[in-house]
C-alpha cells in the first residue's frame, strides 16, 4: 500500500504513520486558540514532531458541529505563514485542512504536500483542478451535510454501505479529473454527519471500508461521541479512549492517524505493529 503525495512517496504496507493536528483557530473543539498565531504554532508542530508525526495538517477553519465558516482570505492569513514557516525548516509531511481551492492553492505554493478536504472536494468545483495541477497527496473524506448542519439529524439506511459506495464514486470520479488514484487517501469521517451508533458501525468496518487498495486516514482524537459513550463532558477524559481506537483500528489495517496527542498514539501503533509481527 503506498500514498502519493507531492514530493515522495510513503510506503504504508507495514508502518502506520501519525498525522499531527495543528488549528491555527480561535473556537476549534478541543484546542481552539491554543496554538493561534505563527510563533506558538510552530513550536507547537515541532513538539508534534519531535513525539514521532511524519504529517502535520494545518487548518485555519474550525470544522466542529455549527462552527461559523471562514472566509478564503482569513484561512489564507492564518495558515499560509505557518507552513511556510515549517517548511522551512522541515522536510516531513505537511497538509492544509481546507474545503477552499483558493486556500489549497495558496499552501501548496508555500510549500504543502497533501490536501485534506472534509467535503470529499465537493464544496469547491475547482479543488480537483488544484490537486491534479499541483500533484499533491489527497485526503478524501465523508460528511453527510455541512459542519453547520452535520449533527442536526444524520440517518442513513447503511452507514458502512453508503460510505465505501462514496469512496468509490469518489475515485472514480477524481481519477477522471486527473487526479493520480495513488494520491488519493479515504477518511470514513468520524463525528461527521453521524450519530453514535453510526460511529460504532464505521468503527467496527474499517477493514472492509477500503477501495482499490487505497489507504484509509481515521480521525477520532478527543471527538464527542468518546464523551457521549463515557458520559462525560470532561475533554481530557476522551484521551486513552482515542489511543484505545487508534490501536484496535491499526490491527484492522488503518494507516494515517490523525490525532491531537501524538506520543500516546504514536507508541500504541508501535507496540501494535510488534504484536502483529
Amino acid at each position: 500500500m503506498i500514498w502519493k503525495t507531492r514530493w515522495t512517496t510513503l510506503d504504508l504496507t507495514q508502518r502506520a504513520r501519525v498525522m499531527g493536528i495543528l488549528n491555527v483557530t480561535p473556537d476549534s473543539f478541543s484546542d481552539g486558540g491554543a496554538h493561534f498565531g505563527a510563533a506558538s504554532a510552530l513550536d507547537h508542530a515541532r513538539q508534534m514532531i519531535a513525539e514521532g508525526a511524519e504529517l502535520i495538517d494545518i487548518g485555519g477553519e474550525s470544522t466542529r458541529p455549527g462552527a461559523a465558516s471562514v472566509a478564503a482570505e482569513e484561512e489564507i492569513a492564518r495558515t499560509i505563514p505557518v507552513i511556510a514557516a515549517l517548511r522551512a525548516e522541515w522536510n516531513g509531511l505537511i497538509s492544509i485542512d481546507t474545503c477552499k481551492s483558493s486556500v489549497a492553492e495558496a499552501a501548496l505554493t508555500a510549500g504543502a504536500d497533501i490536501v485534506n478536504d472534509i467535503s470529499g472536494l465537493l464544496a469547491d468545483p475547482a479543488m480537483a483542478g488544484v490537486c491534479a495541477a499541483h500533484g499533491c497527496g489527497v485526503v478524501v473524506m465523508h460528511m453527510q451535510g455541512t459542519p453547520q448542519t452535520m449533527q442536526l439529524a444524520p440517518r442513513y439506511a447503511d452507514v458502512v454501505a453508503e460510505v465505501k459506495t462514496f469512496f468509490a464514486e469518489r475515485l472514480a470520479t477524481l481519477t477522471a479529473a486527473g487526479i493520480d488514484p495513488a494520491a488519493l487517501c479515504f477518511d470514513p469521517g468520524i463525528g461527521f454527519g453521524k450519530t453514535v451508533a453510526h460511529n460504532l458501525a464505521l468503527l467496527r468496518a474499517l477493514g472492509e471500508l477500503s477501495v482499490a487498495d487505497r489507504p484509509l486516514l481515521l480521525g477520532v482524537s478527543r471527538k464527542s461521541f468518546i464523551g457521549q459513550l463515557l458520559e462525560t463532558t470532561d475533554l481530557s477524559a476522551r484521551e486513552w479512549p482515542t489511543v484505545a481506537i487508534t490501536a484496535n483500528a491499526r490491527e484492522k489495517g488503518v494507516m494515517i492517524h490523525r490525532v491531537h496527542s501524538v506520543k500516546p498514539n504514536f507508541e500504541a501503533l508501535r507496540m501494535t505493529e510488534a504484536i502483529l509481527g
